[in-house]
């Protein structure tokens, strides 16, 4: 199963742009790990058409790149099924489904066992800030056995943030908002239960300092990436998800060690027992970075 930490800082590329082929076969920003093509936000209802005219062409020419994780946002479940018919479709890593819950799981999955394609489920709508209905959710997709095809789920910071009547402010991470709560209630729901999340997109581009302040949040929120809306912000997004060399050397001493229960490492107490789990997570983000 490919592990959702691969996809580090994930640009988003409305599928109307002129590079589209380029961005997919590696000749622009070669360092950039995953591309999410959008047909949604990014462009106006009446540029659909040209711009799944221009991923259809995309397709054609796209050549392997496996340093490269390639998605597309759909609009729709049915523009996941015009996509599904595309020649080329299999050049896809998977799809991105904005706005998923319970009101169109089913349209969406009509569509899951089509192809062997993974999915990015986006959580953005009101019943994101209701816990009962995300366990819901989860418990429907774990129930289905459809959890098995999602790489991540996708926090949908902007439209959360839309349906409060509010935008990001520029002086403060998105944790200092009523998102905070939001993203940590995720987090204990879908986590235990092996879904992985992704941290939302940090649209001022020119505050640096303050998107790696939110990073480090990210980071001990254990959410595995992050959308990036600029390739200036890649490097950053990308240092910040490196395992850290204290981090990998405590991690191999807690699985290396077999007498002690509890032991200090770097000023810290490592239990057996409980950090284990941790260590183990740790050398395969190693391993993914090598």
């Amino acid at each position: 199963m490919l592990d959702a930490y691969r996809l580090g800082g994930s640009l988003y590329v409305p599928a109307t742009h002129r590079d589209v082929l380029n961005i997919a076969n590696g000749l622009k920003w070669p360092e950039l790990r995953s591309v999410i093509f959008c047909t949604e936000d990014a462009i106006a209802p009446r540029a659909l058409e040209s711009g799944l005219t221009r991923l259809g062409a995309c397709l054609e020419a796209m050549e392997p790149r496996p340093s490269l994780l390639r998605f597309v946002r759909v609009r729709s479940p049915e523009v996941l099924a015009r996509l599904l018919a595309l020649p080329g479709i299999e050049k896809l890593d998977g799809f991105v489904l904005p706005k998923f819950d319970l009101s169109n799981a089913d349209r969406y999955l009509e569509y899951w066992d089509a192809s062997n394609h993974l999915y990015m489920p986006t959580l953005e709508t009101r019943d994101t800030f209701d816990p009962a209905r995300m366990v819901a959710l989860r418990d429907y997709l774990l129930e289905r056995g459809s959890h098995e095809r999602i790489l991540a789920l996708r926090i949908g910071g902007n439209d959360l943030l839309s349906l409060l009547g509010m935008r990001r402010p520029r002086d403060r991470t998105l944790y200092r908002t009523p998102l905070g709560q939001t993203i940590a209630q995720l987090v204990t729901c879908f986590k235990p239960y092996g879904f992985q999340l992704t941290a939302p997109v940090f649209e001022h581009i020119d505050h640096p300092e303050l998107l790696r302040e939110e990073l480090g949040e990210d980071v001990a929120h254990g959410l595995c990436g992050k959308t990036a809306i600029h390739p200036s912000q890649l490097p950053l997004i990308e240092e910040s998800f490196r395992v850290s060399p204290t981090d990998l050397e405590a991690a191999r001493r807690i699985l290396a060690e077999s007498e002690q229960a509890v032991f200090k490492f770097g000023g810290s107490m490592c239990e057996l027992a409980t950090h284990s789990s941790w260590a183990r997570h740790i050398l395969d983000r190693t391993a993914l970075d090598s």
